[in-house]
């Protein structure tokens, strides 16, 4: 198959595969539905087994859609060439990141293997942490030995660097942070290797990601956490887009949350400008992250830029209906289901300068 055949082909999928991408007014119609309407719709079976709790039937909901993003995912990397298979299963393996954070909590917190077990995803073999991750790295004494262990393997170079993070500040909330940091360095610099045609969506579609990455960090790093100005900004990765690295230490030494807001540049000025609290940032910077998700899926050629544009919307949308499910089992209000699926505007007490 040629790489025009190849490129055709992939774009035909990701084509047919956006028209599962829910509408707006597909989710408020999706909040009204009972939950066993919403099980048959979407085979969600484990929302109605009477039998499990509701943790571990939440959980269920969750790992199942986890697998649907993935299988869709595995799919849509098929007709790849190397390089693109590489980007889009990187992206992927951020559910693997996921499970070594539960790891490394689960060794701090000392807690029992099967607590950890029941907190981890089931991912394909080519984007679990180790073949091994069931015998050795539950077996590890600690956080250290435990990044030692995958320095063995293909994270070796994020392992290497979270460990000697860990060494030098031994708090875990530095050694989550500079996992994510080299998540997205390393996501970006992925990108950063492609040429035409494929270089200038995926610019536009990853760097709205890590402008959304990074002014949430920012704002919580500042004002949740208190850092300075200098630790927020170690913390951050620069964009090749609107946030880039003069950009960030400029607003990381800002001192107030409505400066900041004030400071962004354009568009992220206007769509953020009025916003209150962390929670409304990141309801519209999200709005924004989608918005040019959309733009590269459906005004591009780019076949990988497609595919990647397609997952992280389906992403969002399998997220939102996990919310939905979520608040049904826990029998939430409707007005506090309507907020975590972004129908309705947050009222939360937090704002600010203080914000969470």
């Amino acid at each position: 198959m040629t790489i025009i055949a190849d490129h055709a082909y992939l774009n035909t999928r990701v084509s047919v595969m956006a028209t599962q991408l829910l509408e707006p007014t597909e989710i408020a119609a999706l909040a009204h539905l009972p939950l066993p309407t919403l099980a048959e719709r979407f085979g969600l079976t484990a929302i109605l087994d009477a039998q499990q709790s509701t943790r571990a039937r939440s959980r269920a909901v969750e790992q199942s859609l986890i697998q649907v993003l993935l299988s869709e995912l595995l799919i849509l990397v098929r007709p790849m060439n190397t390089a693109e298979r590489a980007l889009v299963l990187d992206w992927g393996r951020k559910y693997a990141l996921f499970n070594l954070k539960t790891l490394i909590r689960g060794k701090l917190y000392d807690l029992d293997q099967k607590e950890i077990h029941d907190n981890l995803y089931e991912l394909p073999e080519y984007m679990r942490l180790s073949e091994d991750m069931h015998t050795d790295l539950f077996r590890a004494e600690n956080v250290l030995e435990l990044l030692r262990q995958l320095e063995a393997g293909a994270h070796r170079t994020l392992a290497r660097q979270a460990r000697e993070v860990y060494e030098q500040q031994r708090e875990p909330f530095a050694l989550e942070a500079a996992i994510d940091q080299r998540y997205y360095a390393a996501l970006q610099r992925h990108v950063m290797a492609f040429g035409d045609p494929d270089l200038a969506p995926l610019k536009r579609l990853v760097g709205a990601e890590l402008d959304r990455i990074n002014l949430l960090w920012l704002l919580r790093f500042r004002f949740s956490y208190q850092l300075s100005a200098s630790e927020t900004f170690y913390h951050l990765v620069p964009s090749m887009r609107l946030l880039t690295r003069d950009r960030l230490l400029n607003l990381a030494n800002i001192e107030t949350f409505e400066g900041i807001l004030a400071t962004l540049p354009a568009p992220l000025d206007r769509l953020l400008a009025g916003s209150k609290n962390i929670v409304e940032i990141q309801k519209r910077i999200g709005a924004y992250a989608a918005h040019e998700a959309h733009w590269v899926l459906h005004r591009t050629r780019s076949g990988v830029a497609r595919a990647l544009a397609y997952l992280m919307l389906r992403e969002r949308d399998l997220l939102l209906l996990f919310a939905l499910a979520q608040g049904q089992i826990l029998n939430l209000p409707s007005a506090a289901i309507e907020i975590a699926v972004e129908l309705a505007e947050p009222g939360c007490p937090w704002a600010g300068g203080r914000a969470a």
